[in-house]
């Protein structure tokens, strides 16, 4: 069953830190690190902000519905889903994936010179 921008609005802004900002003119969710998803204007879609290596698994385990995106930023990782070839589950699976990426990374243990 497709998947409406509002649910994916929600799926987005209940994974932890993320808000919703205004990027190029469209909603964008992000964490304090970065974006992971944008919704495109006037389609139903939204972009994904993944790594090849994540791009590859859910094009592969997905492709009615998940895409690399036809520009440049496809060849980075940005992936499109179609919202209408989606279901909930699948959205959800996708934007915390693409979250989980977005993430600020752990700070390193400070090391200390103790003998």
């Amino acid at each position: 069953m497709a998947v409406t921008k509002a649910r994916v609005r929600e799926l987005a802004l209940a994974l932890d830190g993320a808000y919703e900002v205004t990027h190029v003119d469209r909603p964008a969710f992000r964490t304090k690190r970065k974006i992971f998803a944008t919704l495109t204007p006037n389609v139903a879609e939204v972009n994904l902000m993944f790594d090849r290596a994540t791009q590859e698994f859910f094009c592969e385990q997905a492709p009615h519905a998940l895409a690399p995106h036809p520009s440049g930023w496809g060849r980075m990782g940005v992936t499109v889903c179609d919202l209408g070839a989606a279901d909930a589950a699948l959205a959800h699976s996708a934007l915390k994936a693409a979250h989980a990426l977005a993430l600020p990374k752990a700070k390193a243990a400070r090391k200390t010179n103790k003998p």
